[in-house]
């Protein structure tokens, strides 16, 4: 039997003929094999009609995988108390035998797709599976990468169509020949709480070769939106294959004199400021987390993958966040996740308002003092408690920029790690190897006490991607090099870190001066101001800074923090190239370049120390 003939035979006409209408004969394969293997009892076909994806959200409320809150559209999702976060140990790229790559939990690919195929057949017995068409980047455009979703929860469903473009007219009316993503996800067998029960038999399994992604046994939204992170792993494999980057970052505009805007991105690892930073109220907005990167008519531009944020809420508060306060208390269409709920509404921590004592949270009906069965005294909402909106509520969006199908020409990109005793405020590179390889591929990163592991121990995470890497990380960095090699005129390449502290643990920096920053760097990117080379890069001008900390945030700033903030600190900095150096040295096939490139910065920084000490004063450069 084709497979046509046999998606006939298993399926309702009319979700039927929206199939046939894609004329792929690689997709009805695709969907034939996996329905024979899943077997559900029913079968819902998204098109890109509004009624389709409403019947989604109300089978999300039917299911019991969501529930409806006071405000109106705003719902709730639990998921199982043990299932709150990505799944490191059993996350695992499928690659070819003896394959091997540094950093990456890899798994033998015909074992992997046996395993997860007896996981799978039958899985879906007396379930619903819903088939739904996205698109990664604006649809039609040079970015765009089709993708189909298997899934038979709608809480699922109903994420990626708040976070990605519906794609089904792509698929429809430009089937023939078209690549596209393939997911495939089951919950598994669910518990009185519609939450994954069979957490033992959690599974996420990434061909990325072959550019399909599985997921069982799981609901949090890390690991089962086919389209957030396990898409990422895929299209990082497509970009070092094809030229281009996909990367971890933020896409925002800065706005610079005379109503110029300049567009930047932003790697950071987490905690390290990479929300607040693409989400200060008087900047544009078009990204929080994925972007792509392509060159086009020679220059570096840039997408937002999603229209959607899958934001964390920990800490979020109307002071420090009233953007993202004002999009949470709004009736837009959110679904809440892993937040305490009293009276109909959601509650998470350090939130800036009193928090009720009892409600029910990702434990189950919740009161303060609560302990999980370790002894763990239980917080109101999951630390990494989250929520999941569409782009278009945030007031400071660039619409523009977000569905432009050439994306936006990139000035910058940042890279930020959290670090107490090392790198200044904000730091430029010398040119596009020196910052590819000193700023990104040397990025680290401190651990908090929200993590896990000995606070304040250095994190080695190039460009904020280690979690996510799908090739070797040698080829990674190459691709990056190679990159830069073929554009006219290099985005400037930027370290920031906005942790920096003095001897008694003291913060050298405000949370908002972080606007001046990117106000120096959009100036810098079209030479409107000079600065100051040192051996790790070119840092700002005292009076520059002064006139920006008096224009944009009306306050003063004096000489003294300057040169705090500002010094070179020449043993923390040798000892940083030392650590980079051993983490390479260890992995073969990594480019010589990056060696030569550490090797002369710490020779440099050696010089200046004879010069001038350990310890030097921006002034001493003038």
């Amino acid at each position: 039997m084709d497979s046509l003939s046999y998606l006939r035979e298993r399926m309702d006409y009319d979700h039927y003929k929206k199939l046939e209408e894609i004329d792929n004969d690689f997709l009805h394969k695709f969907l034939a094999k996996y329905i024979m293997l899943l077997n559900p009892s029913s079968i819902f076909v998204c098109s890109d009609k509004k009624e389709d994806e409403e019947y989604i959200r109300r089978k999300a409320l039917e299911y019991g995988e969501e529930r409806e809150l006071r405000q109106k559209d705003h719902t709730v999702h639990f998921d199982n108390y043990y299932d709150q976060a990505r799944d490191k140990k059993n996350t695992k790229i499928l690659v070819d035998k003896d394959v091997s790559l540094p950093f990456i939990n890899t798994l033998e690919r015909e074992k992997g797709l046996e395993e997860i195929h007896t996981l799978m057949r039958n899985i879906m017995v007396d379930k619903e599976l819903f088939i739904c068409f996205f698109s990664l980047g604006p649809k039609n455009s040079p970015f765009m990468i089709p993708a189909v979703q298997l899934t038979d929860s709608a809480y699922v469903a109903h994420s990626e169509f708040l976070l990605y473009r519906n794609a089904y007219d792509v698929f429809r009316e430009n089937g023939r020949g078209l690549r596209f993503l393939r997911f495939v996800h089951s919950a598994g067998e669910l518990d009185e709480r519609k939450t994954s029960k069979n957490l033992d038999k959690r599974r996420i399994f990434l061909d990325v070769d072959n550019e399909i992604g599985f997921a069982v046994n799981t609901q949090y939204g890390g690991n089962t939106i086919g389209l957030k992170k396990p898409a990422f792993r895929m299209t990082i494999n497509r970009a070092v294959k094809e030229g281009w980057l996909s990367e971890h970052m933020f896409l925002m505009g800065v706005h610079g004199p005379n109503g110029r805007i300049s567009y930047f991105t932003g790697a950071f690892p987490s905690m390290c400021g990479k929300t607040s930073t693409c989400m200060l109220p008087h900047e544009r907005l078009v990204g929080d987390d994925l972007a792509f990167i392509k060159i086009i008519d020679g220059e570096a531009r840039a997408v937002n993958v999603e229209i959607g944020v899958f934001g964390i809420l920990q800490g979020v508060n109307e002071k420090d966040d009233p953007i993202i306060w004002e999009v949470l208390h709004s009736p837009n269409e959110i679904i809440f996740s892993n937040v305490l709920i009293h009276d109909g509404r959601p509650y998470w921590n350090d939130m800036g308002v009193e928090i009720p004592e009892r409600g029910e949270n990702h434990s189950g009906k919740w009161w303060k003092g609560k302990r999980d069965a370790e002894g763990n005294v239980i917080p109101p909402a999951h630390k990494n408690a989250r929520f999941t909106a569409r782009l278009i509520y945030f007031k400071n969006l660039d619409k523009e920029a977000l569905e432009n199908p050439k994306g936006v020409k990139l000035s910058g990109m940042i890279f930020g790690g959290r670090d107490a005793d090392t790198w200044p405020p904000v730091c430029e590179s010398f040119n596009w190897r020196h910052g590819v390889i000193l700023k990104a591929a040397a990025l680290e990163s401190e651990t908090t006490a929200a993590t896990l592991g000995k606070e304040g121990e250095r994190k080695f995470n190039l460009m904020a991607i280690l979690d996510f890497l799908s090739v070797h990380i040698g080829r990674y960095i190459e691709n990056y090099l190679d990159f830069g090699n073929k554009l006219r005129v290099p985005p400037r390449i930027f370290a920031v870190n906005y942790f920096l502290r003095d001897k008694n643990g003291v913060f050298l920096n405000d949370k908002v001066d972080k606007s001046i920053w990117l106000k120096w760097m959009e100036l810098r990117v079209h030479d409107d101001v000079e600065a100051i080379e040192t051996p790790i890069g070119f840092i700002p001008i005292y009076d520059d800074l002064r006139i920006l900390f008096k224009e944009v945030l009306g306050k003063q700033y004096s000489k003294e923090d300057y040169e705090k903030q500002f010094m070179i600190r020449v043993p923390e900095l040798l000892a940083k190239i030392n650590r980079v150096r051993n983490i390479y040295r260890r992995i073969d096939n990594i480019p010589k370049i990056l060696f030569e490139e550490l090797y002369l910065e710490e020779k440099r920084l050696r010089n200046i120390k004879e010069k001038f000490g350990e310890y030097v004063s921006p002034f001493s450069f003038l």
